[in-house]
């Protein structure tokens, strides 16, 4: 797990401690995931929201789920858009910030949200998004809680628009479109290896002897010479940072837990999205970057999607690792951390 997810389904399925209902100020159901949320839940839950006496737009209210799969049901009301001159971004902001208060009041661990406001409140959907994640980020920060934000339909997911453009022309000109590379056949192997990618330099770095594999000299020198593990170099770079434990894995978007096992073994090896996700979180360049994922038998590459849009945001000196998996979701790519 990581602290924060976007991903894309039906917000009633998940069984998270949370799920957030886009709400009107009635409470008494509606259209969109308002709608869907009730119809779910059962006729128990109207009838528990009729006791609520409605809420004021910004505001969130408690209740139980009922026949959904999660515990309780939060409902917030987001504002309807006007252009942004009657407050929307305070309101909207304060729905989010109302939700996980009340769901770390509650004792919740994991919380779900729908892109409040974005349907027929009409609230423009980068703008939504935007005040979503720095209002989950701001939380997180001292708070420790699984947060989802949830797309019904990736299709419609919206990021800012001058970003965009700058990210297209950026993978345009940069993302390299080449064809896999063939490894010969190892006598000790049962079948030819296709796609010499982050797996196998994983498995030749942290899980197997160099010796199994057909691979170059310089390679093989590279990976048996080193002198600081993963975490020893990331352990000296956090130092070098004058960065907290805290700091840094809150930035990285992975949990404490995880942070703990790549701490205390200093032969552990994370997920590619893991150690990137470090390294951005440490504000490293292209270079320590790709330094600091050869520790643990990865690196960056321009014939891999993913790695093009990375590239793109620390040569922009952009680390913000919300932001950063925005981008990756938009792009259908998976996200970074845990």
């Amino acid at each position: 797990k990581m602290p924060f997810h976007i991903i894309e389904g039906d917000i009633t399925k998940l069984d998270t401690d949370a799920i957030v209902n886009a709400a009107n100020n009635t409470l008494l159901g509606g259209g969109g995931v308002d709608g869907a949320i009730h119809r779910a839940a059962g006729p128990q839950l109207l009838q528990e929201c009729r006791t609520l006496n409605g809420c004021e737009t910004g505001d969130a209210k408690i209740t139980d789920a009922y026949n959904l799969p999660s515990k309780k049901v939060i409902h917030t009301v987001g504002p309807v858009w006007y252009g942004g001159t009657e407050n929307e971004p305070e309101l909207l902001k304060s729905c989010y910030q109302k939700s996980l208060e009340l769901a770390k009041e509650n004792g919740l661990n994991s919380i779900a949200f729908p892109l409040i406001s974005s349907g027929i409140y009409g609230y423009p959907k980068d703008k939504a998004l935007k005040i979503a994640t720095d209002t989950i980020k701001e939380f997180l920060e001292d708070n420790e809680m699984d947060v989802y934000l949830v797309i019904f339909d990736q299709k419609s997911f919206q990021i800012d628009r001058d970003l965009k453009e700058d990210l297209s022309e950026y993978i345009n000109e940069n993302y390299v479109k080449g064809p896999k590379v063939r490894l010969k056949q190892n006598p000790n192997l049962s079948e030819t290896i296709v796609g010499f990618e982050d797996a196998y330099l994983r498995e030749l770095n942290c899980l197997a002897p160099v010796s199994t594999f057909s691979i170059s000299e310089d390679l093989s020198d590279r990976i048996g010479n080193r002198e600081d593990s993963f975490s020893e170099l990331l352990l000296k770079k956090i130092d070098e940072a004058h960065m907290t434990d805290p700091e840094c894995y809150k930035r990285a978007n992975i949990d404490r837990r995880l942070f703990s096992k790549i701490k205390n073994n200093k032969d552990y090896c994370p997920s590619k999205e893991t150690a990137i996700a470090l390294a951005l979180s440490l504000e490293l360049s292209l270079e320590e970057t790709n330094d600091l994922l050869e520790r643990a038998g990865y690196t960056l590459s321009k014939n891999k999607l993913s790695d093009v849009i990375i590239q793109y945001f620390i040569d922009n000196k952009i680390f913000n690792i919300f932001q950063i998996n925005e981008a990756l979701f938009y792009y259908d790519q998976k996200l970074l951390g845990a």
